[in-house]
């Protein structure tokens, strides 16, 4: 239900080439030894040249190579005022001149929080979860929910960026950008992977919570339900129809899934680190969190930036339903909330866990320019913006239990 295979369809239904006809069982004749076949000849190359001939009067002909029409050869260079989000001349990733600072400055700041997951000594880890007495019946379920939902989260976040967003976002450093997301949703999915693995859970169960656990497969469900189009090879932008599709796609994905759908797990697990239980899995998901956040503000800075170049897709009607998503996926997390704490634990419980995410919903409305629609909600986790915001060496190379090697150290016998 929830596989990314029903959207390969168009791309699976490929024709097979025709095979020769089967040749009757008589014996045969051993065929004479032949040469290797030479390179096909072209109507315009006489059968007697040789094959270094036939190749001066391929690259002779050359005109526009199969795939690269859009390149539109002699055209003007691109000028900074010639880019935009979506809907520019974007034939080649031509970075500069810049037109958009910030998606730049969170490229280079993406690179700067890099990490490994093999870098965080989960040694105290394991000894806890083997342990009889490591963790409550609550505990270990929040840790394998949490995992379970994550590792199905960032595995979708991923396919929308690569199958989906890349082609439809036309500016080159926000392309530059969205390479570098994709590569840290892979680290995040290799993090939850190892922890799985070094805890020596049952990866099975885990990896298929987004099928068996009803409040991870409707969040998983929710977020592929706005995938579908710009999941289709032939979809584009251009019309305000699709540009709104492709807004919406965004706003379900950065505001809704990596803004809201994670705060609870991601609170619950930083939860139980702070109180020294868990502490290698929490300090992975200190890292992701804090991938997250950037992921968030630079999805918030690409969906305002098109609606101030494209006004006119910003409608009431539009707005409103932009409100309509981010409730949903509000009343999702609470649902998600109330499974995983059926009863206090960690300092908290499903009603301080709704009041924080009513919190968060606010935020993401006013981020995107909208109304509130909790007023009051107040932030019960004031910790998590502390750990957001806490620099990643104050205690990164502390725990590290590997190095990067440099270039010119790596042995290539």
């Amino acid at each position: 239900m929830l596989s990314w295979d029903e959207f390969e369809n168009e791309e699976t239904a490929v024709a097979e080439k025709p095979q020769a006809a089967p040749q009757p069982a008589a014996a045969q004749p051993a065929p004479a030894p032949q040469a290797a076949p030479a390179a096909p000849v072209t109507a315009s190359q006489p059968a007697d040249m040789s094959a270094q001939e036939r190749a001066r009067e391929a690259i002779n002909n050359i005109d526009v190579a199969p795939g690269l029409e859009d390149l539109e050869m002699g055209a003007a260079r691109i000028e900074v005022d010639d880019k935009r989000m979506i809907n520019c001349r974007a034939d080649l990733n031509q970075l500069v001149p810049f037109k958009y600072d910030w998606a730049w400055q969170k490229y280079l700041d993406g690179t700067a929080n890099h990490w490994m997951p093999q870098e965080v000594n989960m040694n105290a880890d394991i000894a806890l979860w083997k342990s009889q007495d490591g963790l409550t019946e609550d505990e270990r379920m929040i840790v394998m929910r949490s995992l379970g939902y994550f590792s199905t989260a960032d595995s979708l976040v991923a396919n929308n960026l690569v199958l989906a967003v890349y082609r439809l976002i036309t500016n080159p450093e926000c392309r530059q950008y969205l390479l570098r997301q994709a590569f840290e949703e892979a680290i995040h999915t290799h993090a939850y992977q190892y922890c799985v693995e070094s805890l020596g859970m049952d990866e099975g169960e885990v990896f298929n919570m987004y099928r068996e656990i009803p409040s991870i497969a409707k969040k998983a469900s929710w977020s592929l339900s706005h995938t579908h189009s710009l999941s289709n090879p032939n979809f584009s932008t251009g019309t305000p129809e699709t540009d709104q599709e492709l807004l919406r796609n965004l706003i379900a994905f950065y505001c809704v899934t990596e803004g809201i759908f994670f705060y609870c797990g991601f609170s619950q697990i930083l939860s139980m680190g702070r109180r020294n239980k868990m502490t290698g899995v929490a300090e992975q998901f200190q890292y992701i969190l804090r991938d997250e956040s950037m992921h968030l503000n630079f999805g918030v800075d690409v969906i305002n930036q098109i609606k101030i170049e494209n006004p006119h897709l910003w409608t009431p009607e539009f707005q409103a339903e932009v409100t309509q998503m981010i409730l949903e996926g509000t009343e999702l997390e609470i649902e998600y909330a109330r499974d995983t704490m059926p009863r206090g634990v960690l300092g908290m419980n499903a009603g301080i866990m709704e009041e924080y995410l009513k919190f968060i919903c606010n935020r993401r409305l006013q981020q995107l320019g909208l109304k509130e629609q909790f007023p009051g909600a107040t932030n019960p986790f004031p910790w998590m913006s502390e750990i957001i915001d806490l620099r990643k060496e104050k205690n990164f190379f502390e725990t590290r239990v590997t190095e990067y090697q440099v270039g010119g150290a790596l042995s290539w016998d």
